[in-house]
């Protein structure tokens, strides 16, 4: 039985659209206030506290200025590369929420796609044509370098965000979101934990977050492939920004965190898909506080020395398991799965160290 049980086909639509929006925008919102009070505590400050209780209307404010600043398009920019740019970055975070499965229930409100994860990937993908657009419409020589950042980063990073993802599909059998969540009894951030970890190594580097970001290194870029925008248009690549987050967050949470499904789901399903997607957002939080930015060379190192041949011996091992428990991979394999993790990574570590301000293979 459909939630909004609607006839009319653009009615249906209208609620659908409205929904979607309404969760983007308030869960950027929301995701902003968190990373800015976040940060306060780990540089030793308190973070926004004026605008509001706690600072809590502090992104109103800052979305108030953007939308009140002039909207300025360069002499030599083409017009119309320049205006679509935002326009084409923001609207596959829209079209990814259409298939993440907020609860078990909204059957009606969120199409149970057979082919959901694999819709998921290849709209996702599609945001680097629009901030290529950006860097190539701007006529700005550091837009578009930092443009062809980003097609860099997007090849490098999109292969083992994609194994990844993969790992989780062979043993769940199925490309169905709602089939992932319900797929095993263990979190598959448990019984996958290098694909877990993969996952979100690749996906901070999708997104442009620290300390992946080096598409906006203003010490090398200025400000990147965004520095000729301003008013509304510059307001929708920080949405679309934020909101990619949200997006990875909230597939991370599907994927590998069951989604809905812990205690009372059948009423408080939607409240732990909210937690669970709020807990990935804190840890690439964490992260951007942590690590320091690398440089390109190291970016594109880490993608290729690393992460794509740990997501090929993850995939292997998967499959390995798949074959040997007959499609059933039992709980207590995680064990196996974290020795696995465990090894690669000190192995990484001991292979290649940073030393003389760049990535060596140690003799």
């Amino acid at each position: 039985m459909s939630f909004w049980p609607l006839d009319n086909y653009w009615a249906h639509f209208a609620v659908f659209a409205t929904v979607i929006l309404a969760f983007v925008v308030i869960g950027v919102m929301a995701f902003i206030y968190v990373e800015r009070r976040g940060f306060g505590p780990f540089q030793l400050r308190r973070g926004p506290n004026r605008a509001g209780p706690f600072g809590v209307l502090q992104p109103i404010a800052d979305a108030i200025k953007v939308l009140l600043k002039e909207d300025i398009v360069p002499a030599g920019a083409d017009r119309a590369v320049h205006f679509l740019a935002p326009v084409v970055v923001f609207l596959p975070v829209l079209l990814i929420f259409a298939v993440v499965p907020f609860h078990g229930k909204l059957g009606g409100l969120i199409p149970n796609l057979n082919i959901g994860i694999l819709y998921v990937v290849a709209v996702s993908a599609l945001g680097v044509v629009g901030l290529f657009m950006a860097g190539w419409g701007s006529n700005n020589k550091y837009s578009l370098i930092s443009a062809m950042r980003v097609v860099a980063a997007m090849i490098s990073y999109e292969m083992p965000l994609v194994l990844s993802i993969i790992g989780v599909v062979v043993i769940v059998g199925s490309l169905s979101m709602n089939d992932i969540v319900t797929g095993h009894q263990v979190p598959f951030f448990l019984l996958t934990p290098l694909g877990f970890l993969i996952f979100l190594a690749s996906s901070m580097a999708e997104i442009n977050r620290g300390p992946f970001d080096l598409l906006e290194a203003d010490s090398e870029i200025v400000a990147g492939f965004h520095i000729e925008y301003s008013g509304m248009k510059f307001a929708m690549f920080y949405l679309a920004e934020y909101g990619h987050a949200l997006a990875m967050s909230a597939i991370a949470a599907t994927v590998f965190l069951k989604g809905w499904v812990g205690p009372a789901d059948d009423y408080l399903g939607g409240l732990w898909f909210v937690a669970k997607t709020l807990l990935i957002f804190v840890l690439l939080i964490w992260f951007r506080i942590t690590f320091p930015r690398l440089r390109i060379d190291q970016l594109m190192g880490f993608a290729w020395k690393f992460l794509f041949p740990a997501a090929l011996i993850n995939l292997l091992v998967i499959g390995i398991e798949e074959v040997a428990f007959d499609g059933d991979i039992p709980w207590w394999v995680l064990f196996i799965n974290f020795a696995v993790a465990g090894g690669l990574i000190l192995a990484w570590s001991k292979l290649f160290k940073l030393g003389g301000g760049r990535v060596e293979v140690a003799v």
